[in-house]
């Protein structure tokens, strides 16, 4: 007796499914490794190259620039020549990036190394979310890519710990802690060798039989698409901007800036941040705070299971925003109402994040997935880089407080945004989330085309 037929979206978990999860949460463990090593190693970089303000900055926000242009550029060719090319060759630059920061010896050397690693990286997230999503069951689909939030914390938090251990390397430690991504990224690199193309890509592409065939064989035979050749050509970025998607792209790209610009910023300067707020008590701060993030993207996991996608999203903005003004106006002496509010800050940003790896990976359908990934990406590290490169020249100028406080703005700015645009895509099927009116909004349910089972 054969089994019946089940369409993609409606599959179990699988062991198939947690490997493409494995293989793309990669991306961001190295991610988070990459930025929690950086603000360590700056202990040790400034005093050697005598780095000013305007280096800092540069430096912290290199790999984000890179970043913005890698999700740009490695998006938009994804759409076009598929996933799996990209998914290998970002982490080749990464890892050949990683290793050769070991042997820079002046600060636009590094600089350099680092931007070449934020390009693999920004190609690894528009490929990554995209393939995952085109591959996830639509039961699970919100927790596996709001998972990634999850690994990148293991990747910061674990830097955090690498670094302070290698601290005690010399003068030269440093060198050591940033070369040391390049073990992350090559075991990435090895285990993905052989990952197949994205079925829905192919049948986008007319490909038909080749999309059957890995389904069948990584999925079952009795396994269908819900994915339809589409009757026009539609790629590029044109199509995000069109009358159909751009509500969806702008939100996607702000409220993905919203949330960035403050985490990037903070943490990635955060044991200078707790000195000038006084705060740095040892390591137990830090130490708190980062377990706090591991905490944070776990509950975020659950809230995203929990609750409305976009419900979520808005509250969450709202807690942050009043928890950063309250740090911005709370006077120094209350070390313990601070310690209070930037735990919170970070529970909540640490749960909210989870829902970047969401929103951008179901708004968009499969032709421009990768470039809607891609720009969404690209404006978010836009955005934090410019935030990164700018908090240590506003604390010098501003101060701590007009600085946080212009963090909470903008944190508050997200808010409105998600309470204007923000769609709701949970329990909708991958076709019917990415399409600009959503089945439950509206006077009624969205017309939804028939598809031949693939």
């Amino acid at each position: 007796m054969s089994a019946q037929p089940v369409k993609i979206d409606d599959l179990p978990i699988g062991r198939f499914h947690i490997k493409i999860a494995g293989l793309t949460f990669g991306a961001h463990f190295t991610d988070g490794y990459i930025l929690g090593l950086i603000g360590i190693a700056f202990t040790l970089i400034s005093p050697q190259m005598h780095l000013d303000a305007f280096w800092q900055g540069l430096i912290g926000a290199s790999a984000l620039i890179g970043l913005f242009l890698g999700s740009l550029f490695f998006g938009w060719i994804s759409d076009k020549v598929g996933r799996q090319k990209i998914f290998l060759v970002s982490f080749v630059l990464i890892t050949v990036a990683s290793v050769m920061q070991f042997y820079v010896e002046t600060a636009m050397g590094l600089f350099l190394c680092r931007v070449l690693i934020g390009i693999g990286l920004g190609g690894d997230f528009s490929v990554g979310h995209a393939m995952l999503a085109e591959f996830a069951p639509k039961k699970h689909r919100g927790v596996m890519l709001g998972s990634f939030s999850v690994i990148w914390t293991f990747g910061y938090v674990a830097a955090t710990f690498v670094g302070t251990a290698m601290l005690g390397l010399g003068d030269d430690a440093w060198r050591w802690m940033l070369a040391s991504s390049a073990i992350p990224a090559g075991l990435i690199l090895i285990a993905r060798i052989g990952t197949p193309e994205s079925p829905r890509w192919l049948v986008n592409q007319g490909r038909i039989d080749e999309a059957r065939a890995i389904v069948k064989k990584h999925l079952g035979d009795n396994v269908e698409l819900d994915e339809a050749q589409p009757t026009e050509t539609r790629t590029g970025f044109a199509v995000l901007f069109s009358r159909e998607y751009r509500k969806r792209t702008a939100f996607n790209c702000l409220f993905f800036v919203c949330i960035v610009m403050p985490y990037f910023a903070i943490y990635t300067f955060l044991p200078s941040i707790l000195k000038t707020m006084g705060l740095a008590e040892g390591f137990g701060t830090e130490l708190m705070l980062n377990l706090l993030l591991i905490v944070g993207a776990l509950i975020g996991i659950w809230c995203t299971v929990k609750f409305s996608r976009r419900g979520f999203l808005i509250n969450a903005f709202i807690i942050l925003a009043v928890a950063l003004l309250i740090l911005a106006i709370l006077p120094s002496s209350a070390a313990f109402l601070m310690v209070l509010a930037f735990g919170i800050f970070t529970l909540v940003l640490s749960a909210v994040s989870n829902l970047v790896g969401v929103f951008p990976a179901e708004s968009f359908p499969t032709e421009v997935r990768a470039s809607g990934i891609g720009l969404a990406t690209a404006v978010s590290r836009l955005g934090s880089a410019v935030s990164t490169f700018l908090l240590p020249v506003s604390v010098v100028s501003l101060g701590m407080s007009p600085t946080i406080g212009i963090l909470a703005a903008i944190l508050a700015f997200g808010a409105l945004i998600s309470w204007a645009w923000a769609p709701e895509t949970k329990s909708l099927t991958l076709s019917q989330a990415c399409k600009a009116q959503s089945p439950d909004v509206g006077s009624g349910p969205a017309p939804v085309k028939a598809v031949a089972p693939v």
